[in-house]
């Protein structure tokens, strides 16, 4: 068996207007899910090894931009992609690479460690800060060529970088594979029952040749220029079911989609969000893309055929953070600058993460998505009962994430009346570990070598799930005591670009997380 090429798509923890990686789970042959699918000049197959496609939407525009690697020989291949209008070259244009590579990261499933701060500190009167309103930092901050006879016929046709363009509308599915077939593009078997809905509906085919004189190959990769093209249609949906061809087993599909002020999730599947605010045990650290995996696993059992949402924050901020946030610039590239309100910026927009694992035969539609209400969850904040938040509620600002945490209760002596327990931030002075981790490339995350029920220290009821842990509690929870209201992180910043946790003491840990508690009381009041 052909060795397996795993991702490029290296997470720097920025925002993106919105994208799907489509993967095969390690498990499967080299083949992966795509929003089209590959067609060849050689009689040799193609595998998609990994695809991002960046979703921006406002009223019926759509953006879409997408990078794509290919495994296969150095020979001329295209990739064809239903669209739902005819694409002229002014809606198409090549992209850096490197807009791709913020898209793993920000919005990916986060592991955080914390330290329990010192009982007895007593924290500073608070004094009165001003309020700054969200964002304010950042504001300053054709021809026919004989298609007749196929019932094909050439809408346009036109060059961008290392694309030779060609869309194509059909009225017969069976002479769309035939005029690619015969145009020297080896059709995988079982392409034209795929192809007749979108041929029945109406679509356009854009197929992408590329010239490989004009691209490099690393390892039997082309490293292709992103391709970004743009229209209007009132449905807002990403055509999945064609990329079936390319795949023989088990597909991950992660969906990022931004919008101005607008979470989204499917209209035609069940929608749950992923368990988040566990404790976990300290295996997870290095094994936290196996235990990511078993979780999401756990959930689709309990939900079949639902789709997972991840992540639902707003643009400008994120916690704890790890990476930058997205800068409004990467918005333009990625289709601000054709939205019809452009002229009100680019500070604004959600990000929305959605999950689907599905087999070849399991998948019947393509995904259809819709305007979702606003949800929060999976924050270090407290509820009245003094317990850190579960699950997911609806709010009037989107800021909910899939978070996990190994917790290391305070080991210190405890020498006043009055401990508080449960305020948690960085390590205390002279003591080092840890660090931010994010579960990325999870179609290639290793699969039952991680007993679920034995990392996560408290019972998740939500998906059935009991813990054999023998820490049974709640989130954030001292062990035999209950916190007190007030002791969350709240907004302290747990790892940088790198990952690594900042070497605090317990005093600056606990003044910031005094403040940081004083300021969203008064955003409250």
């Amino acid at each position: 068996m052909r060795a397996r090429s795993r991702s490029t798509l290296r997470p720097l923890g920025l925002l993106l207007a919105g994208s799907v990686l489509c993967a095969a789970t390690a498990a499967s042959p080299p083949a992966d899910a795509f929003c089209g699918f590959y067609v060849s000049g050689a009689d040799t197959k193609l595998y998609n090894n990994a695809t991002a496609v960046v979703l921006l939407r406002e009223g019926t525009r759509t953006v879409l931009s997408m990078q794509n690697n290919y495994q296969g020989p150095p020979s001329d291949f295209a990739m064809v992609v239903p669209v739902p209008v005819v694409l002229q070259k002014e809606n198409v244009k090549t992209l850096s690479k490197e807009i791709f590579d913020h898209i793993d990261q920000l919005d990916a499933p986060r592991l955080v460690e914390y330290w329990e701060q010192d009982p007895c500190y007593v924290p500073p009167p608070p004094q009165d800060y001003p309020m700054m309103a969200p964002g304010a930092a950042m504001r300053e901050a054709s021809e026919e060529g004989g298609a007749k006879g196929y019932g094909v016929k050439i809408e346009a046709q036109f060059t961008v970088g290392e694309y030779e363009v060609v869309v194509l509308s059909a009225t017969d599915s069976s002479g769309l594979d035939r005029w690619l077939n015969d145009n020297k593009y080896k059709i995988p078997n079982g392409s034209e029952p795929l192809l007749r809905p979108y041929v029945q509906a109406g679509s356009k085919f854009f197929v992408a040749k590329v010239d490989t004189k004009k691209v490099t190959f690393k390892d039997g990769m082309a490293q292709l220029s992103p391709l970004r093209f743009h229209y209007d249609t009132d449905s807002f949906s990403l055509p999945v079911r064609l990329g079936l061809v390319n795949s023989n087993g088990t597909q991950d599909l992660i969906v990022h989609i931004l919008g101005r002020n607008q979470r989204y999730e499917v209209a035609n599947y069940k929608n749950v969000t992923i368990p988040t605010n566990l404790d976990v045990d300290e295996q997870a650290r290095e094994q936290f893309g196996a235990f990511y995996a078993a979780l999401f696993d756990k959930t689709v059992e309990e939900n079949p055929k639902a789709v997972v949402t991840e992540y639902s924050w707003i643009s400008t901020s994120c916690d704890p953070c790890p990476g930058p946030t997205l800068d409004p610039s990467e918005v333009s590239t990625l289709g601000g600058d054709v939205l019809p309100s452009k002229d009100r910026g680019f500070y604004d927009f959600v990000l929305t993460r959605l999950h689907a694992r599905y087999s070849k035969d399991a998948l019947g539609d393509d995904l259809v998505f819709k305007a979702a209400p606003a949800i929060v969850g999976g924050r270090e904040v407290q509820g009245e009962d003094g317990r850190l938040e579960t699950g997911s509620k609806p709010a009037s600002t989107n800021n909910f994430q899939g978070r996990y945490a190994i917790r290391h209760p305070w080991k210190g002596a405890i020498t006043c009346a009055q401990p508080k327990r449960g305020v948690w931030g960085g390590p205390p002075s002279g003591e080092t570990g840890g660090g931010l981790k994010v579960a990325k490339d999870l179609a290639f995350a290793p699969r039952g070598t991680l007993q679920l029920a034995s990392v996560v220290q408290h019972d998740v009821p939500e998906i059935g799930l009991k813990s054999t842990a023998g820490t049974v509690g709640h989130a954030g929870e001292v062990p035999s005591l209950v916190p007190l209201k007030g002791g969350s992180c709240g907004s302290c910043r747990v790892g940088d670009e790198r990952g690594d946790l900042p070497t605090i003491g317990a005093l600056a840990a606990s003044i910031a997380a005094a403040l940081s508690w004083v300021i969203r009381r008064r955003k409250k009041d």
